[in-house]
């Protein structure tokens, strides 16, 4: 099941995991003026850094200087008029945490999550497609994928070495 303090079966891992029990929660919206009307069901992979990004779009701001967002607005997928162009989504956690969680951190990109365990550097690859409880690692059999996606990762945490 979950970690401490959630049970998300069929999902593995709770809160405060890299497992899709701790970064798969659902998330509303709802804005009438803006355009963001309830009573739809959008599926798709967000996360915090998309918030900022969205809040500007419904506000009609646009980004002046500083560091660039890392999120993307999410107003054409809430509006139904379009789709979310996301390459990948990471997850960097590199800390212990009271959830059982080993410092780690994740990448996802289509149908594949690689998780990367930093304290031997081992990894572990899933089709969520096909595993949505992550019970299958398929990286000894994905080897390629896997190594894609670690360089994504790597790139992702600014870590990029020779693999």
């Amino acid at each position: 099941g979950g970690g401490i303090g959630s049970d998300n079966r069929p999902l593995r891992g709770g809160k405060a995991t890299v497992f899709e029990g701790g970064v798969r929660v659902p998330a509303a919206a709802r804005w009438p003026s803006g355009g963001v009307r309830g009573g739809r069901k959008v599926t798709c992979t967000m996360g915090f850094i998309d918030v900022l990004p969205t809040l500007m779009d419904l506000c009609g701001l646009e980004r002046q200087e500083g560091p660039p967002l890392n999120g993307i607005s999410l107003v054409p997928l809430l509006k139904g008029e379009g789709r979310l162009n996301r390459e990948a989504i990471y997850w960097h956690y590199p800390h212990y945490h009271g959830s059982g969680n080993r410092p780690s951190g994740a990448v996802r990109a289509g149908d594949y999550k690689l998780i990367e365990w930093y304290e031997n550097n081992s990894v572990e690859l899933y089709n969520l497609k096909e595993d949505i409880g992550e019970k299958h690692d398929l990286a000894d059999q994905m080897p390629e994928k896997a190594a894609e996606l670690l360089r994504k990762l790597k790139l992702f945490i600014g870590e990029l070495r020779m693999l």
